[in-house]
């Protein structure tokens, strides 16, 4: 497959590396297009701050052979947008694949496109893909069909790389990983809820509780709007 047009969403608030792990290997593989979606062609400000530049608005987008949602604290906001939703309803209509980066997998959960499907997201809210009647499945990427899913935020680059072997074959997606020196070794085994200290996931959880709490009040709303 050759020119492929793979469109990432920006939105408020996401987690930029989310976004910009994938972006990286989209952008060095040859025969993808890459497009930088938004409502307007206005700067997005992510959750830490970084200002992150549009290149296509939603309304001007061209057909996508893959569309990605990355995650982040503005999924609460945009499980409920409506104009949102209903673009990658439409844009998944004629997608190869229909993929996520965290917690962008709640956001095609609320527009209906991972019902009967295996899904991951972030850990913290893992559990709530089950509420759009998916089926939460661990794993840093998780293929169903044309749907792949990617784990909390660094997974962002496994679910790239795995995708452009799917679609390019396993030595482009090589090249691109020894081309970006991808080669994780973290200095600590704390990365899954499994590994890390009983004090540190505790502090992590208390730290995330209000908007876990959020997030569970919207995906219980979005599911009941959920189309059918």
């Amino acid at each position: 497959m050759s020119n492929i047009t793979v469109g990432l969403l920006l939105f408020a608030d996401l987690t930029q590396l989310d976004f910009t792990g994938p972006y990286e290997v989209f952008r060095k593989t040859p025969g993808i297009t890459t497009h930088v979606l938004a409502a307007t062609l206005d700067p997005v400000r992510a959750e830490t701050g970084l200002r992150l530049l549009p290149d296509t608005t939603m309304a001007e987008a061209p057909p996508l052979d893959v569309i990605c949602v990355p995650g982040g604290p503005g999924v609460n906001a945009l499980m409920e947008d409506a104009p949102t939703l209903a673009f990658l309803r439409r844009q998944a209509a004629g997608a190869r694949y229909v993929t996520s980066v965290c917690t962008g997998a709640l956001v095609l959960g609320a527009a209906g496109l991972l019902r009967g499907r295996r899904a991951t997201t972030h850990w913290s809210a893992h559990d709530l893909l089950a509420r759009f009647e998916a089926i939460p499945t661990a794993g840093r990427v998780v293929r169903d069909g044309r749907v792949v899913t990617g784990g909390g935020v660094t997974a962002g680059i496994d679910f790239a790389l795995a995708l452009v072997a799917e679609m390019l074959g396993p030595e482009v997606a090589q090249r691109v990983q020894l081309q970006i020196e991808y080669a994780p070794a973290p200095p600590f085994d704390c990365g899954t809820p499994e590994t890390a200290p009983a004090h540190i996931l505790a502090d992590v959880r208390a730290r995330g509780a209000a908007m876990r709490a959020a997030r569970e009040a919207i995906t219980a709303r979005a599911a009941q709007s959920m189309p059918h």
